[in-house]
């Protein structure tokens, strides 16, 4: 069997090739654009390991192992460099260095999502990129209305709010902007309408995201993300892995008896953990329990904190709302680590 440790970049990758039948070992560096990445797989005899870190320009590389009959092994990255002893660090001894984790079983594969899956992913971050292009150019609406002496707040978006803002006497540069920013405004409105049924359909289709809208406060959006990044929640052993998969769990630096908690790592997907906020917020208003808890931490810690904290409790109910059978109902009093 073919074993490849290889340290991929943008425009080149650095191979470490190992034959397992003869010991044969091979160093080189193969350079994308000429096309001598598909012809060196292609000459590999099927089926080849490959082992790289992670990262988010793979697509490419990943489909043309698949085709050519390889195997793609995805490994954290932060637990790679933990395993290297060495200081000394160079594209040649980082790609001996993965092919001697796969050799040696000690490889930290990761779960990697289908393709079709990762391209729904691209549905929702482009959506929630619109949506904050939308903001930034309300924003600076409110701001010229601000300067003129009109402050309307969330009303400036009606319909009498807007005519009030496009007749709004001012100079010939600041029309300009005026004119187009309400341009930009109405194509982004448009675009988002466009893509809520498609967010909404992708959703109704997966029954995890179907099971995690029963929680009040979580809508298509939120069940979509959760369900795509969680993807089989057998994965997680408790609620505790999964909130620290999220990047919800605190960062600690305790020794010598003395227990030192600090801010949340967000050493997960940042745009799961945005979501999980707001429907925390919304979900605060709704259930009289998230909302006692809320009041209590707001009053002490400040709403930030109550936020991510209640943002935290969400995302352990959810948890049991996964793992849970469809017709046992889900008790609020779970907690993490512990069955519902």
């Amino acid at each position: 069997m073919i074993i490849i440790g290889c340290d991929l970049h943008t425009r080149f990758q650095q191979i470490a090739m190992l034959d397992t039948e003869t010991g044969e070992m091979v160093e080189r560096r193969v350079e994308h654009g000429t096309g001598e990445a598909q012809r060196v797989y292609a000459a590999l005899p099927a089926p080849a390991r490959v082992g790289i870190e992670a990262t988010g320009y793979a697509r490419w590389f990943e489909r043309m192992l698949r085709e050519q009959g390889h195997e793609l092994w995805i490994g954290d990255a932060s637990a790679i460099r933990a395993a290297r002893v060495r200081q000394q660090k160079t594209d040649a001894r980082d790609a001996v260095h993965l092919l001697q984790l796969l050799v040696e079983n000690r490889f930290p594969r990761i779960w990697v999502s289908s393709p079709a899956e990762r391209d729904v992913w691209q549905l929702l971050r482009h959506r929630h990129k619109l949506v904050c292009f939308r903001t930034s150019v309300r924003n600076q609406l409110h701001a010229l209305a601000l300067g003129e002496g009109v402050c309307r707040k969330q009303k400036l978006w009606s319909k009498g709010g807007r005519k009030e803002l496009e007749s709004l006497a001012l100079g010939e540069w600041a029309s300009r902007r005026r004119q187009e920013l309400l341009e930009m405004l109405d194509r982004l409105d448009g675009s988002i309408q466009e893509l809520d049924p498609a967010v909404q359909q992708q959703a109704a289709s997966r029954p995890a995201a179907v099971r995690l809208m029963q929680q009040p406060g979580v809508g298509p959006i939120t069940g979509l993300a959760l369900a795509l990044a969680v993807g089989p929640v057998q994965r997680f052993r408790n609620s505790r892995k999964l909130v620290s998969y999220l990047g919800l769990n605190p960062r600690e630096n305790s020794s010598g008896g003395k227990q030192r908690l600090g801010a949340i790592s967000k050493q997960g997907n940042s745009l799961v953990r945005f979501l999980l906020v707001e429907a925390a917020q919304t979900a605060s208003r709704t259930d009289p329990e998230l909302r006692r808890d809320y009041q209590r931490l707001k009053f002490h810690r400040g709403s930030a904190v109550a936020k991510v904290a209640i943002a935290r409790k969400l995302a352990v109910r959810l948890y049991w709302k996964l793992r849970e059978p469809a017709a046992q109902p889900i008790s609020a009093d779970s907690h993490a680590g512990q069955p519902a």
